[in-house]
C-alpha cells in the first residue's frame, strides 16, 4: 500500500541498513551500582545519574554530568542488595539540568562540591 506521494503508507516506518550505533564518539566510564534500598529503583536513559536515587550507591563524583549509555527511552533496573557495573556517557546539548533533583539542578560545567552523598545535601558550586 502505498500513499498519494507514493511514498509509503501513513505512519509507515522504513528501517535503514546496518545497526545503528550507539552514541558515537562518547567518551565512556563504567561504574560499578549497588542498591543499598529495600526496593528495586529504576533509573531513565537520559537521567543525570549523579542524581539517581540515594539508595544506589556508587561513585556520584564521576558520574557528575553522565547518563546512562542505553538506548533513548529505555531503562535499567537495580533490584535490592545487587550489584552491577553501568556505563555512562556524557549528557549533551546545553548541558544544563533544570530540575529532577532541585537541589542538584544547574549548569554540569560546575563541577558543585559536596556530591558524595545526595540526602540532605545541597549543590554548591565552588569558589
Amino acid at each position: 500500500m502505498t500513499g498519494p506521494s507514493g511514498a509509503g503508507a501513513p505512519g509507515e516506518i522504513l528501517y535503514g541498513e546496518g545497526d545503528v550505533p550507539l552514541n558515537p564518539g562518547r567518551e565512556r566510564i563504567t561504574l560499578r551500582v549497588v542498591n543499598t534500598a529495600d526496593r528495586p529503583v529504576q533509573v531513565g536513559s537520559h537521567y543525570h545519574f549523579a542524581a539517581a536515587n540515594p539508595g544506589l550507591e556508587f561513585d556520584r563524583e564521576a558520574a557528575w554530568g553522565r547518563r546512562l549509555d542505553i538506548p533513548a527511552g529505555t531503562a535499567v533496573r537495580f533490584e535490592p542488595g545487587v550489584e552491577r557495573d553501568v556505563t555512562l556517557v556524557p549528557l549533551a546539548g546545553g548541558r544544563v539540568v533544570p530540575g529532577l533533583r532541585p537541589e542538584w539542578a544547574g549548569p554540569l560545567d560546575e563541577r558543585p562540591t559536596g556530591i558524595e552523598s545526595p540526602a540532605g545535601t545541597e549543590r554548591t558550586t565552588g569558589a
